[in-house]
């Protein structure tokens, strides 16, 4: 299959498509034959790639990289037997997708390489007996670049021209901060390494080398996601693509509401809201660099490229009229949306589980700001963040993701007894309702709330932010899937609620 692009790529608008590990891993056909080929005709392309994952994250090359990391530090060889599961997967892929000899020779000599790099820096941490927060972001980074040295070779093999761009060695500065200037540089850079690479299609690894303080423990592993924000800020892409195996956003998980509904516009603002307490959507770091640029960001599915997918729209690039949005700006003709005149109601509710609920009976009632300050420092100690939080004079509730916080919460928790009285409530979940115009509605909450009455459902902290885009509410875990259906019902489902009207969206650029 020889692709024929246009006769000056150059002068056609970039747009970044980010693919996570199980879409790189089950649907690689579908990626290289179907997808990037249709973009390719009316746009420059860049591609950034998670690690492979056949089948679910967990069993993924990223946290298969982990386990063998944590082997090595035992002092045994039982991460060779991982490496050997990687290797072979990898090989495996090249060979069943791989037609030209040629090509899958080089690809083979690329792959055991990078494999032997990998036995290197394994067996150096088994010899120490440790291993630094840089050198393990360089282990896990591999992930991704064998993704993308598939992907790429995959890509010429069906007559695309594309060029591996390895990111690990991107930074040629000293950087102490994880601030603005640390991001606007990486993304200079990346425009730098892509221009270099002519009109090939640049495949990206999602990894783009240490960064202060530690890629994963910093940045965490949606930082794939944010390599594809920055290289869409650095081109001015004309949206940034982030492929997954569903169809977008949707009013509530559809796995676990039948009666959900794709949104087929949102906010940053709700998006981000979203990613935080519960729903997978995009890293929050994505976000906030994705809408400072401006950029759309259009949430597709691999199993369905047809589909139009969500699209988080910036708020500045917009025209609203007569409940009418025309977007953007410079260019009214690229996206065309119909909305929802009452488009005052919530957007969607989400759930994030594995919650502890921390109550702290405080010892000096008189000195209340004090303690509080002492409370926040040993949390910010242990870097445990916290989720919601509810004061008086007397009490302090606070909600945690023992998911996130791990052992640092408990050593947290052996300081915490010297300010007061603790008592910890397990297995707890926040549900969320999320929406930038409930502001401008009254009885939201109160139909929220009656919703889980109804359903018989107590709750333990109430949570309300200034902006008031955002009302949760910490419940018992196992109640989570009922006070999903039950709010969902009474303020969200269109069969239920005529208020509601089905959005719709059309892309007149696909």
């Amino acid at each position: 299959m020889q692709v024929k692009l246009q006769s000056n790529p150059s002068e056609l608008p970039w747009i970044v498509q980010k693919y996570g590990g199980t879409s790189v891993g089950k649907f690689l056909n579908e990626i290289v034959e179907d997808i990037i080929p249709k973009y390719l005709k009316t746009n420059r392309v860049a591609i950034v790639c998670s690690a492979r994952s056949e089948d679910t994250e967990e069993k993924g090359t990223t946290n298969r990289l982990l386990e063998a990391v944590e082997k090595s530090l035992e002092g045994t060889d039982e991460y060779q037997s991982i490496v050997n599961t990687i290797r072979n997967d990898h090989i495996n892929t090249a060979r069943s997708n791989i037609k030209n000899p040629e090509i899958l020779l080089i690809l083979e000599i690329q792959l055991k390489n990078e494999f032997i790099k990998l036995s290197s820096f394994l067996e150096a941490a088994k010899i120490i007996g440790e291993v630094s927060p840089r050198s393990r972001d360089v282990i896990v980074g591999m992930g991704e670049k064998l993704s993308c040295i598939i992907i790429t070779a995959v890509l010429k093999d069906r007559g695309i021209d594309s060029q591996l761009v390895a990111l690990n060695d991107i930074i040629h500065q000293e950087f102490t901060n994880l601030d603005q200037t640390f991001y606007d540089y990486i993304s200079n850079r990346i425009h730098k390494v892509i221009h270099e690479c002519g009109n090939s299609v640049p495949v990206l690894t999602g990894f783009f080398g240490p960064v202060p303080g530690g890629l994963l423990s910093k940045i965490g592993r949606g930082y794939t996601d944010l390599c594809a924000a920055l290289t869409a800020v650095g081109l001015k892409s004309e949206e940034l693509q982030i492929w997954k195996e569903v169809d977008g956003i949707f009013t509530v998980d559809p796995h676990k509401v039948s009666t959900s509904r794709l949104l087929p516009i949102i906010s940053p603002e709700e998006a981000a809201e979203l990613s935080y307490y519960g729903s997978k959507v995009i890293h929050l770091f994505t976000m906030e660099q994705i809408t400072r640029a401006e950029i759309p960001v259009r949430i597709k599915n691999v199993m369905n490229p047809s589909g139009p997918g969500s699209i988080i729209f910036p708020e500045k690039k917009k025209i609203v009229t007569c409940g009418m949005v025309t977007q953007p700006l410079e260019d009214l003709t690229q996206y065309e949306y119909r909305m929802d005149p009452s488009e005052d109601r919530p957007t969607a509710v989400t759930v994030k589980d594995e919650i502890w609920v921390v109550n702290v009976k405080l010892n000096h009632k008189n000195r209340s700001h004090i303690v509080l300050a002492k409370l926040f420092g040993i949390l910010d100690k242990y870097h445990v963040p916290v989720d919601l939080v509810s004061t008086s004079n007397v009490h302090v509730s606070l909600a945690l993701s023992s998911k996130v916080a791990g052992k640092s919460l408990r050593q947290a928790l052996t300081e915490l007894k010297d300010l007061g009285m603790i008592n910890v409530i397990q297995d707890m979940a926040i549900v969320s309702l999320i929406g930038k115009h409930m502001k401008n509605t009254i009885g939201v909450a109160s139909e929220m709330f009656t919703s889980l009455a109804e359903s018989g459902i107590n709750i333990e902290i109430i949570s309300q932010g200034a902006s008031k885009i955002n009302i949760s509410c910490v419940i018992k875990e196992k109640h989570a899937l009922t006070a999903l259906e039950a709010i969902h019902r009474k303020l969200l489902d269109v069969d239920s609620n005529n208020e509601h009207v089905t959005n719709e969206i059309t892309n007149s650029s696909l």
